[in-house]
C-alpha cells in the first residue's frame, strides 16, 4: 500500500517517526507534516497567504518527506494535489502526543487531518497515545497502528470513513485488547490566565482540566479500562435522528 502520513505535533515529532518507521517496513510511505506543532488547530485551513513547502530528510527513515508551514488539513491537501504522483491507498495521521477522545476530536489536528483525506474519498486512520511528563512510548502504538491498518484493508473500509484509534499509557502485556466504540464526552472546565504583554495589552492563557463522562460503550470508558478504543468516524455531522422533526418545524 501507499501510505501518506502527517500529524499536528510537527515533522521532527517522536510520534510520527515511530509511525512512519513501524509501517514502511511493510509499505510505500510518504511524510508530509507540519513545520511545527499545530495542536488543536482543528481542520482550519490556510487561505490568506502561500504555503512554504520544504522537502526534507528524516534520518534513519527511508519515506520521503515535506513540511508545511501550514495546518494539518493543510498538509493532507497539498500532498494529494501537488506533492504525491501516485495514488495514496490510506492516510495515517499521528502519533499524536496525548489521546484524543471524545468530543476532543472536533478540537484535533490529528483527527482534522485524517478526516480531510476522506472528502477527498481516501479511507484513514488517526492514532493517538496517552503519555505523562515522565513518559512517552510510541512503540506499542505503533504496533497497534500497523495491527489496526491491516485489519482495516482486509475488511475493506469505505473511503469516507476514519478510524480514531487511542492507545493507554500501559505496558504491551498490561493492555486487554481492542475495542469498537462510539466517542463519550469530555467536559473541559477551562479557566483564562490573565497576565499583561510587553505593549501593555491584557492577555489570557486558557488552562482547565477535563473531566470525562463515561456513557456506556463509549471511547473514554474503554480507555480507562485498559482497552485500545477504534471508533468509525465521518465528516458528515446531521443529526439524522432529529432530521425530520426539524423539518416538520417549518
Amino acid at each position: 500500500m501507499r501510505l501518506l502520513l502527517t500529524n499536528d505535533d510537527g515533522i521532527n515529532a517522536k510520534g510520527i517517526y515511530a509511525l512512519a518507521k513501524e509501517l514502511e517496513k511493510n509499505h510505500e510511505v510518504i511524510i508530509v507534516a507540519p513545520d511545527k506543532e499545530r495542536s488543536a488547530c482543528g481542520h482550519s485551513i490556510t487561505l490568506t497567504r502561500p504555503l512554504i513547502v520544504k522537502e526534507t530528510k528524516l534520518k534513519g527513515l527511508k519515506a520521503k518527506a515535506f513540511s508545511v508551514d501550514g495546518t494539518p488539513a493543510d498538509c493532507v491537501k497539498i500532498a494529494i494535489n501537488k506533492l504525491t504522483d501516485a495514488k495514496i491507498d490510506m492516510v495515517v495521521s499521528g502519533i499524536n502526543r496525548g489521546f484524543n477522545l471524545g468530543t476532543d476530536v472536533l478540537y484535533s489536528g490529528t483527527v482534522s487531518a485524517a478526516i480531510e483525506a476522506t472528502i477527498y474519498k481516501i479511507p484513514a486512520m488517526a492514532v493517538s497515545v496517552e503519555f505523562d511528563d515522565n513518559t512517552e512510548n510510541y512503540d506499542i502504538a505503533a504496533k497497534y497502528a500497523r495491527v489496526i491498518l491491516l485489519k482495516a484493508t482486509q475488511n475493506k473500509i469505505n473511503n469516507d470513513i476514519v478510524l480514531n484509534v487511542n492507545v493507554p499509557m500501559l505496558a504491551e502485556n498490561e493492555i486487554k485488547g481492542i475495542k469498537v466504540c462510539k466517542i463519550g464526552s469530555r467536559l473541559y472546565n477551562n479557566k483564562y490566565v490573565e497576565s499583561i504583554g510587553e505593549n501593555n495589552e491584557t492577555q489570557y492563557q486558557i488552562k482547565g482540566t477535563a473531566k470525562d463522562i463515561h456513557e456506556e460503550d463509549s471511547d473514554t470508558i474503554y480507555f480507562k479500562a485498559g482497552y485500545v478504543t477504534v471508533t468509525p468516524l465521518h465528516y458528515d455531522l446531521t443529526n439524522f435522528e432529529i432530521l425530520n422533526d426539524v423539518g416538520k418545524w417549518f
